[in-house]
Protein backbone atom coordinates (compact mmCIF):
# COMPACT_ATOMS: atom_id res chain seq x y z
CA UNK A 1 0.00 0.00 0.00
CA UNK A 2 1.17 3.55 -0.76
CA UNK A 3 1.23 4.96 2.77
CA UNK A 4 2.21 8.46 1.63
CA UNK A 5 -0.77 8.69 -0.72
CA UNK A 6 -3.01 7.54 2.13
CA UNK A 7 -1.69 10.20 4.48
CA UNK A 8 -1.97 12.95 1.85
CA UNK A 9 -5.56 11.95 1.10
CA UNK A 10 -6.49 12.38 4.77
CA UNK A 11 -5.10 15.88 5.24
CA UNK A 12 -1.33 15.45 5.40
CA UNK A 13 -0.81 13.80 8.79
CA UNK A 14 -2.02 10.57 10.39
CA UNK A 15 -1.12 8.68 13.52
CA UNK A 16 0.05 5.08 13.41
CA UNK A 17 -3.14 3.63 14.87
CA UNK A 18 -5.33 5.33 12.29
CA UNK A 19 -3.01 4.21 9.48
CA UNK A 20 -3.34 0.62 10.65
CA UNK A 21 -7.13 1.00 10.67
CA UNK A 22 -6.94 2.20 7.05
CA UNK A 23 -4.91 -0.84 6.01
CA UNK A 24 -1.30 0.39 6.10
CA UNK A 25 1.25 -1.91 7.72
CA UNK A 26 4.42 -1.10 9.61
CA UNK A 27 6.34 -2.35 6.58
CA UNK A 28 4.50 0.19 4.39
CA UNK A 29 5.40 2.97 6.81
CA UNK A 30 9.08 1.99 7.02
CA UNK A 31 9.29 1.83 3.25
CA UNK A 32 7.73 5.30 2.87
CA UNK A 33 10.09 6.77 5.47
CA UNK A 34 13.09 5.25 3.73
CA UNK A 35 11.91 6.57 0.36
CA UNK A 36 11.40 10.05 1.81
CA UNK A 37 7.73 10.25 0.88
CA UNK A 38 6.78 10.38 4.56
CA UNK A 39 8.32 12.28 7.47
CA UNK A 40 7.84 11.59 11.16
CA UNK A 41 7.36 14.80 13.20
CA UNK A 42 6.72 12.94 16.47
CA UNK A 43 6.67 9.41 17.71
CA UNK A 44 3.66 7.63 16.26
CA UNK A 45 2.84 10.35 13.69
CA UNK A 46 3.52 10.40 9.95
CA UNK A 47 3.24 13.33 7.57
CA UNK A 48 3.72 14.28 3.92
CA UNK A 49 4.69 17.85 4.83
CA UNK A 50 8.26 19.05 4.50
CA UNK A 51 10.20 19.58 7.72
CA UNK A 52 10.14 23.38 7.28
CA UNK A 53 6.37 23.44 6.84
CA UNK A 54 4.87 25.28 9.83
CA UNK A 55 2.28 22.51 10.27
CA UNK A 56 5.08 19.96 10.56
CA UNK A 57 6.98 22.16 13.03
CA UNK A 58 3.85 22.64 15.15
CA UNK A 59 3.26 18.91 15.23
CA UNK A 60 6.89 18.34 16.21
CA UNK A 61 6.38 20.68 19.17
CA UNK A 62 3.33 18.66 20.17
CA UNK A 63 0.23 20.41 18.83
CA UNK A 64 -1.31 22.27 15.92
CA UNK A 65 -0.89 25.67 14.32
CA UNK A 66 -3.11 28.35 15.76
CA UNK A 67 -3.53 32.11 15.83
CA UNK A 68 -1.57 34.24 13.43
CA UNK A 69 0.58 31.27 12.34
CA UNK A 70 -2.49 29.41 11.08
CA UNK A 71 -3.67 32.44 9.09
CA UNK A 72 -0.19 32.91 7.60
CA UNK A 73 -0.17 29.26 6.51
CA UNK A 74 -3.51 29.84 4.75
CA UNK A 75 -2.12 32.85 2.86
CA UNK A 76 -3.89 35.47 4.96
CA UNK A 77 -2.91 39.10 5.46
CA UNK A 78 -0.13 38.92 8.04
CA UNK A 79 2.54 41.46 8.92
CA UNK A 80 6.10 40.16 8.72
CA UNK A 81 7.03 36.65 9.83
CA UNK A 82 5.15 35.75 12.99
CA UNK A 83 6.46 33.39 15.64
CA UNK A 84 5.16 29.83 15.56
CA UNK A 85 1.92 29.72 17.57
CA UNK A 86 1.02 26.20 18.66
CA UNK A 87 -2.14 24.95 20.39
CA UNK A 88 -1.41 22.01 22.68
CA UNK A 89 -3.52 19.90 25.08
CA UNK A 90 -4.03 21.32 28.56
CA UNK A 91 -2.02 18.44 30.03
CA UNK A 92 0.78 18.60 27.42
CA UNK A 93 4.31 17.89 28.60
CA UNK A 94 7.71 17.22 27.01
CA UNK A 95 7.16 19.83 24.32
CA UNK A 96 10.00 19.74 21.81
CA UNK A 97 12.08 22.06 19.72
CA UNK A 98 10.32 22.93 16.43
CA UNK A 99 13.45 22.19 14.39
CA UNK A 100 15.10 19.17 16.03
CA UNK A 101 14.25 15.76 17.34
CA UNK A 102 16.61 16.22 20.30
CA UNK A 103 14.58 14.93 23.26
CA UNK A 104 16.81 16.78 25.71
CA UNK A 105 15.36 20.13 24.60
CA UNK A 106 11.85 19.99 26.02
CA UNK A 107 10.93 23.68 26.40
CA UNK A 108 9.53 24.79 23.05
CA UNK A 109 9.42 28.40 24.24
CA UNK A 110 13.21 28.51 24.18
CA UNK A 111 12.94 28.01 20.41
CA UNK A 112 10.74 31.02 19.65
CA UNK A 113 7.47 29.11 19.91
CA UNK A 114 4.36 30.65 21.47
CA UNK A 115 2.48 27.81 23.18
CA UNK A 116 -1.25 27.95 23.94
CA UNK A 117 -2.58 25.24 26.30
CA UNK A 118 -6.12 25.18 24.94
CA UNK A 119 -6.89 21.77 23.44
CA UNK A 120 -8.78 19.29 25.65
CA UNK A 121 -6.81 16.28 24.37
CA UNK A 122 -4.35 15.14 21.74
CA UNK A 123 -5.84 14.79 18.27
CA UNK A 124 -6.13 11.28 16.96
CA UNK A 125 -6.61 10.07 13.41
CA UNK A 126 -6.68 12.60 10.57
CA UNK A 127 -5.14 16.04 11.04
CA UNK A 128 -4.68 19.11 8.87
CA UNK A 129 -2.05 20.43 11.25
CA UNK A 130 -3.99 23.50 12.38
CA UNK A 131 -6.98 24.45 14.48
CA UNK A 132 -10.27 25.58 12.98
CA UNK A 133 -10.06 29.06 11.46
CA UNK A 134 -12.68 30.45 13.86
CA UNK A 135 -10.58 29.30 16.82
CA UNK A 136 -7.45 30.87 15.33
CA UNK A 137 -9.32 34.14 14.73
CA UNK A 138 -10.54 34.31 18.31
CA UNK A 139 -6.97 33.97 19.56
CA UNK A 140 -5.77 36.66 17.11
CA UNK A 141 -8.43 39.11 18.26
CA UNK A 142 -7.49 38.57 21.90
CA UNK A 143 -3.70 38.69 21.57
CA UNK A 144 -2.56 40.52 18.41
CA UNK A 145 -2.41 44.31 17.84
CA UNK A 146 -5.73 45.78 16.74
CA UNK A 147 -4.64 46.64 13.21
CA UNK A 148 -3.38 43.08 12.62
CA UNK A 149 -6.59 41.54 13.94
CA UNK A 150 -8.75 43.82 11.76
CA UNK A 151 -6.59 43.07 8.70
CA UNK A 152 -7.08 39.32 9.21
CA UNK A 153 -10.83 39.81 9.60
CA UNK A 154 -10.85 41.93 6.42
CA UNK A 155 -9.14 39.03 4.62
CA UNK A 156 -11.61 36.50 6.04
CA UNK A 157 -14.58 38.56 4.90
CA UNK A 158 -13.03 39.36 1.50
CA UNK A 159 -12.32 35.69 0.76
CA UNK A 160 -15.51 34.29 2.32
CA UNK A 161 -13.57 31.97 4.63
CA UNK A 162 -16.36 32.27 7.19
CA UNK A 163 -20.02 32.79 6.44
CA UNK A 164 -22.29 35.34 8.11
CA UNK A 165 -23.42 32.98 10.85
CA UNK A 166 -19.86 31.95 11.72
CA UNK A 167 -18.76 35.57 11.91
CA UNK A 168 -21.71 36.41 14.16
CA UNK A 169 -20.80 33.50 16.46
CA UNK A 170 -17.19 34.66 16.59
CA UNK A 171 -18.32 38.20 17.42
CA UNK A 172 -20.46 36.91 20.28
CA UNK A 173 -17.58 34.88 21.76
CA UNK A 174 -15.23 37.86 21.68
CA UNK A 175 -17.23 39.83 24.23
CA UNK A 176 -15.56 43.23 24.82
CA UNK A 177 -13.33 42.62 21.78
CA UNK A 178 -16.29 42.27 19.41
CA UNK A 179 -15.65 45.78 18.07
CA UNK A 180 -12.79 44.31 16.02
CA UNK A 181 -15.31 42.37 13.92
CA UNK A 182 -17.42 45.51 13.56
CA UNK A 183 -14.35 47.44 12.39
CA UNK A 184 -13.64 44.98 9.57
CA UNK A 185 -15.19 45.29 6.10
CA UNK A 186 -15.86 42.91 3.22
CA UNK A 187 -14.54 45.03 0.32
CA UNK A 188 -10.93 45.68 1.35
CA UNK A 189 -8.49 44.67 -1.38
CA UNK A 190 -5.14 44.34 0.40
CA UNK A 191 -3.20 44.32 3.66
CA UNK A 192 -1.66 47.81 3.26
CA UNK A 193 -5.08 49.23 2.42
CA UNK A 194 -6.49 47.65 5.58
CA UNK A 195 -3.66 49.03 7.72
CA UNK A 196 -4.05 52.54 6.30
CA UNK A 197 -7.81 52.52 6.88
CA UNK A 198 -7.50 51.32 10.48
CA UNK A 199 -4.73 53.76 11.37
CA UNK A 200 -6.52 56.73 9.87
CA UNK A 201 -9.86 55.91 11.47
CA UNK A 202 -8.14 55.39 14.82
CA UNK A 203 -6.63 58.85 14.36
CA UNK A 204 -10.08 60.35 13.94
CA UNK A 205 -10.22 60.73 10.16
CA UNK A 206 -13.44 60.00 8.28
CA UNK A 207 -12.52 57.26 5.79
CA UNK A 208 -14.71 56.09 2.92
CA UNK A 209 -13.79 52.73 1.39
CA UNK A 210 -13.99 51.55 -2.23
CA UNK A 211 -15.83 54.73 -3.19
CA UNK A 212 -17.49 54.77 -6.64
CA UNK A 213 -18.19 57.98 -8.58
CA UNK A 214 -21.04 58.42 -11.05
CA UNK A 215 -18.83 59.62 -13.91
CA UNK A 216 -17.49 56.10 -14.53
CA UNK A 217 -14.31 56.39 -12.46
CA UNK A 218 -13.49 52.99 -10.95
CA UNK A 219 -13.78 52.66 -7.20
CA UNK A 220 -11.14 54.42 -5.11
CA UNK A 221 -9.47 52.53 -2.26
CA UNK A 222 -9.90 55.20 0.42
CA UNK A 223 -11.40 58.69 0.42
CA UNK A 224 -10.52 60.86 3.42
CA UNK A 225 -13.06 63.44 4.58
CA UNK A 226 -14.57 63.38 1.10
CA UNK A 227 -11.62 65.28 -0.40
CA UNK A 228 -8.39 63.22 -0.48
CA UNK A 229 -8.22 59.99 -2.49
CA UNK A 230 -5.70 57.37 -1.30
CA UNK A 231 -4.69 54.56 -3.66
CA UNK A 232 -2.32 52.11 -1.97
CA UNK A 233 0.09 50.58 -4.49
CA UNK A 234 1.51 47.10 -3.99
CA UNK A 235 4.21 45.43 -6.10
CA UNK A 236 1.96 42.46 -6.79
CA UNK A 237 -0.83 44.45 -8.42
CA UNK A 238 0.74 47.69 -9.62
CA UNK A 239 4.18 46.87 -11.01
CA UNK A 240 2.88 46.59 -14.57
CA UNK A 241 0.17 49.26 -14.28
CA UNK A 242 2.14 52.49 -14.40
CA UNK A 243 0.21 54.11 -17.24
CA UNK A 244 -3.15 52.92 -15.95
CA UNK A 245 -2.41 54.28 -12.47
CA UNK A 246 -1.35 57.65 -13.85
CA UNK A 247 -4.59 57.81 -15.82
CA UNK A 248 -6.51 57.09 -12.62
CA UNK A 249 -4.70 59.92 -10.85
CA UNK A 250 -5.80 62.29 -13.62
CA UNK A 251 -9.38 61.06 -13.36
CA UNK A 252 -9.35 61.46 -9.58
CA UNK A 253 -8.17 65.04 -9.96
CA UNK A 254 -10.88 65.74 -12.55
CA UNK A 255 -13.60 64.80 -10.06
CA UNK A 256 -12.17 67.29 -7.59
CA UNK A 257 -10.13 65.12 -5.24
CA UNK A 258 -6.51 65.34 -4.17
CA UNK A 259 -4.77 62.07 -5.17
CA UNK A 260 -2.12 60.47 -2.93
CA UNK A 261 -0.56 57.14 -3.92
CA UNK A 262 1.69 55.60 -1.23
CA UNK A 263 3.35 52.25 -1.85
CA UNK A 264 2.72 49.18 0.28
CA UNK A 265 6.30 49.37 1.55
CA UNK A 266 5.75 52.97 2.66
CA UNK A 267 2.63 51.95 4.57
CA UNK A 268 4.57 49.13 6.24
CA UNK A 269 7.79 50.96 7.10
CA UNK A 270 7.27 54.74 6.73
CA UNK A 271 3.78 55.31 8.03
CA UNK A 272 4.54 58.60 9.85
CA UNK A 273 5.72 60.11 6.56
CA UNK A 274 2.60 58.86 4.75
CA UNK A 275 0.37 60.18 7.51
CA UNK A 276 2.08 63.58 7.48
CA UNK A 277 1.51 63.87 3.72
CA UNK A 278 -2.17 62.99 4.10
CA UNK A 279 -2.62 65.51 6.90
CA UNK A 280 -1.03 68.21 4.75
CA UNK A 281 -3.29 67.30 1.83
CA UNK A 282 -6.35 67.59 4.08
CA UNK A 283 -5.23 70.94 5.46
CA UNK A 284 -4.67 72.28 1.96
CA UNK A 285 -8.35 71.47 1.39
CA UNK A 286 -9.30 73.43 4.50
CA UNK A 287 -9.80 70.39 6.76
CA UNK A 288 -7.98 70.51 10.10
CA UNK A 289 -7.34 67.03 11.49
CA UNK A 290 -6.37 66.40 15.10
CA UNK A 291 -4.56 63.06 15.09
CA UNK A 292 -5.40 62.11 18.67
CA UNK A 293 -4.41 58.44 18.31
CA UNK A 294 -1.92 58.51 15.47
CA UNK A 295 -0.26 55.30 14.30
CA UNK A 296 -2.29 52.80 16.30
CA UNK A 297 -0.55 49.44 16.66
CA UNK A 298 2.14 50.09 14.09
CA UNK A 299 4.49 47.43 12.76
CA UNK A 300 6.83 46.25 15.48
CA UNK A 301 4.67 47.44 18.37
CA UNK A 302 4.24 44.68 21.01
CA UNK A 303 0.95 42.84 20.94
CA UNK A 304 -1.55 43.96 23.55
CA UNK A 305 -5.03 42.84 24.45
CA UNK A 306 -7.52 45.46 23.29
CA UNK A 307 -10.78 45.34 25.20
CA UNK A 308 -12.21 48.55 23.73
CA UNK A 309 -11.86 50.47 20.51
CA UNK A 310 -9.32 53.28 20.14
CA UNK A 311 -10.93 56.74 20.39
CA UNK A 312 -11.16 57.25 16.63
CA UNK A 313 -13.04 53.98 16.21
CA UNK A 314 -15.62 54.43 18.96
CA UNK A 315 -17.93 56.80 17.07
CA UNK A 316 -17.80 56.22 13.31
CA UNK A 317 -18.30 59.32 11.21
CA UNK A 318 -20.61 57.64 8.70
CA UNK A 319 -23.08 54.88 9.66
CA UNK A 320 -22.82 53.24 6.25
CA UNK A 321 -19.09 52.65 6.82
CA UNK A 322 -19.64 50.84 10.14
CA UNK A 323 -21.68 47.74 9.52
CA UNK A 324 -22.31 44.62 11.61
CA UNK A 325 -20.19 41.63 10.68
CA UNK A 326 -21.29 39.82 7.57
CA UNK A 327 -19.61 37.41 5.20
CA UNK A 328 -17.53 38.73 2.31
Amino acid sequence: MDAAHLVARHGGALDRRRLHELGATDHDLRRALKAGTLNRPRRGWYSTWAERDPRFRAMRVGGRLTGISAVAALGGWVLGRPALHVAVPTNAARLRNQWRRDRRRTDARDDGVVVHWVSPAHDRGSSTGMVDLAEALELICRTEPAEQAIAVLDWVRRTGRLDRIELAELRERLGPCRWLVDASIDNCDSLPESLARTRLRAAGVHVGTQVVFTDGLEKIDLVLEGTVAVEVDGDEHHRERFEEDRARDLAITRVGLHSVRPSARQVYTRWPAVEAALVRALRERGILVDLHNSGVAQVGRPATRRESAPPGLQRPAAPELWRPARAG
